[in-house]
């Protein structure tokens, strides 16, 4: 068993290895590109921070063959997401997570007198793309999500470059809320997936604040500007894929949402995996905090982390 495990994350290591370079750009882009972004919003009139989409977060990535669902349908698929019994998320525990999060030593993250729990990703990321269906499912068990709109990673750059694992079929946390009382969830989609000839990279879309790009400096320069990245209450952190991203692909947006009902598909032993960790990680942060979250499962995987 620890021999698979090596084996996994011996392979996301390569895949991530493999797009080191797009992610370097992301990262000068979003960490030292302040006045770059500045001179692109005003030229393309984007306005940051203020949870804008991209004019079309509903829509379909060019190359796409098989379109995003909306209306009752894009409804149905987020009802599936966010309701996966806990009775199944214990049947697959710990999965086939490729990388689990790991504890940190800061000072607490807290929003609203609650626990925080910053995501940092970017519309056209694939890694950022399959993580948060993962996401979803952990933070469904302590709140309630609204606003989410279906999306696709992007195929190519600006420049004509092939994105890694690309169209991907995804949600985008630009928009939407999180209603819990147990803790605060932030999330900061820095770029679109629409590609921007102009500049070679994507249309920047929401700004980290000073005190978020703090973090990004502090603990993220170890992974070389990876993304995803997701601080839980500066006691974990969670940095690129924790699952390998081609379990998603060729699949629907209603037919991942089935799978994860059925814990012996691929999809629920990686998606459901990652959410488990997720959802222990943030049981640290609320005192094991509501039962129905926290279970023996979850708490068990707590001692991984």
């Amino acid at each position: 068993m620890a021999g698979q495990s090596g084996n996994r994350r011996s392979r996301l290591a390569a895949q991530q290895a493999a797009d080191a370079q797009s992610r370097t750009r992301n990262r000068r882009l979003l960490l030292a590109g302040g006045a770059i972004v500045a001179v692109v919003a005003v030229v393309l009139g984007v306005v940051f921070g203020l949870g804008g989409g991209n004019g079309g977060s509903t829509g379909t990535t060019a190359g796409s063959t098989k379109a995003p669902p909306s209306g009752g349908a894009a409804s149905s698929v987020v009802g599936q997401l966010t309701s996966v019994p806990a009775a199944t998320l214990d049947q697959v525990g710990a999965g086939t997570t490729a990388a689990n999060p790991t504890s940190i030593k800061g000072a607490g993250l807290t929003s609203g007198g609650k626990p925080e729990v910053l995501y940092i990703g970017a519309e056209y990321c694939p890694y950022c793309a399959a993580e948060r269906w993962a996401v979803i499912v952990a933070l469904s068990r302590f709140g309630s999500f609204s606003g989410l709109a279906p999306i696709r990673s992007a195929a190519k750059d600006g420049a004509g470059n092939t994105e890694p694992y690309p169209l991907t079929p995804t949600w985008t946390f630009a928009n939407s809320t999180f209603t819990s009382k147990y803790l605060t969830f932030t999330p900061v989609e820095a770029f679109t997936n629409i590609p921007d000839k102009a500049t070679g990279f994507y249309t920047a879309l929401q700004t980290p604040t000073a005190a978020q790009e703090a973090l990004l400096t502090k603990y993220d320069a170890a992974y070389q500007g990876a993304i995803p990245f997701i601080d839980y209450g500066n006691k974990f952190l969670s940095v690129g894929a924790s699952y390998d991203p081609a379990v998603l692909s060729g699949l629907t947006w209603s037919e991942i949402a089935s799978d994860l009902h059925n814990p012996a598909s691929p999809v629920a032993k990686s998606v459901l995996g990652v959410a488990n960790y997720a959802t222990a990680a943030i049981c640290g942060l609320t005192g094991n905090q509501p039962a129905s979250a926290c279970t023996a499962t979850v708490r068990a995987l707590q001692a991984k982390i």
